[in-house]
């Protein structure tokens, strides 16, 4: 399953889920390692409890949207050793390690001349060339161009297919989408309120609070790390005791021991005190004021990535 040149090797369902280890799936988690994964299964039968052991047993580490590139280490026993090759991190210059179900996988042939199709809305119909239905694909699902109309035709891992334009935006490169403001990161974040908080969530079926800023700024021409523990080292420096000075649009970091220790959460600032956040399991994405909050006391940088505000 190595490549060549001229092809590249995909996520072929909606959505994958990157684990720590083969052995990390549980038995709740069958629906998301099938051949063909249905997510919302997968979140409805899990308990709060088991959405929990997610994050407490390290289980999963990242997620891929469908058509994104990987780079195949090793396959063993029917799972693949993967690279997410758009998901920077410091665990691997190459990419976002983890082990993915081999089924969930596919060869394709490497096509960018007519840049790439990224799906704006939360969720998007894909259509076969019949118009029948193919796939629901999640937001910031990025697919190669073939032909621009109304329906724009894709490459996907199924062979062409069609989406709606008005559901799309094209972009020249997985990191060349338009660059938004802070506002822009604000009013896009807050189209996801009350979605559910999902460890190593990366799509619009469940984000944690490090896909979803990833996500934000993705979809506003800004590729940041895919973890906190990397974001806080990009960007510009903003002082963190100095409210005033603050953007919408920043993000905030916070860490334990009233700042001090390990960096556990990230949020975006949304103005007049407010943040814009996907908190923990058992929560959904919010706008909560900072004062009074424990997040008050753990703040431990702001980071700006945008120039403007608004």
């Amino acid at each position: 399953m190595l490549q060549t040149e001229s092809t590249a090797w995909v996520c072929r369902v909606p959505v994958a889920t990157v684990w720590t280890a083969p052995e990390k799936a549980r038995a709740v988690d069958a629906e998301g390692i099938a051949e063909h994964p249905n997510l919302n299964n997968w979140l409805r039968t899990m308990s709060r409890e088991d959405k929990q052991d997610l994050v407490d047993s390290n289980r999963i580490q990242t997620q891929l949207l469908y058509g994104e590139p990987v780079l195949i280490e090793e396959v063993v026993n029917g799972w693949a050793k993967i690279m997410a090759l758009w998901q920077p991190c410091q665990k691997d210059e190459r990419g976002y390690p983890g082990w993915v179900p081999s089924s969930q996988l596919k060869e394709v042939e490497n096509l960018t001349e007519l840049g790439y199709a990224r799906v704006t809305h939360h969720k998007a119909q894909l259509w076969t060339e019949n118009f029948k239905p193919l796939k629901v694909v999640s937001f910031n699902t990025m697919l190669p161009v073939k032909e621009i109309a109304d329906f724009i035709r894709l490459q996907t891992p199924d062979g062409d297919a069609f989406i709606m334009a008005n559901t799309v935006e094209i972009v020249s490169a997985y990191n060349q989408s338009p660059k938004g403001n802070g506002l822009d990161i604000a009013n896009l974040g807050a189209e996801f309120l009350d979605l559910p908080y999902l460890w190593a969530g990366m799509s619009s079926y469940g984000y944690d609070c490090s896909g979803f800023t990833y996500n934000l700024m993705k979809a506003n021409g800004v590729i940041i790390s895919r973890d906190a523990v990397d974001q806080v080292l990009e960007g510009i420096e903003i002082d963190l005791h100095a409210q005033n000075t603050w953007h919408i649009g920043d993000l905030l970091f916070f860490a334990y021991e009233e700042g001090r220790g390990k960096l556990h959460h990230v949020g975006v600032y949304y103005g007049n005190g407010l943040m814009l956040h996907s908190p923990t399991p058992g929560k959904s994405v919010e706008i909560i004021e900072l004062a009074g909050t424990k997040h008050a006391t753990e703040l431990c940088a702001v980071r700006r990535f945008v120039d403007e505000e608004a």
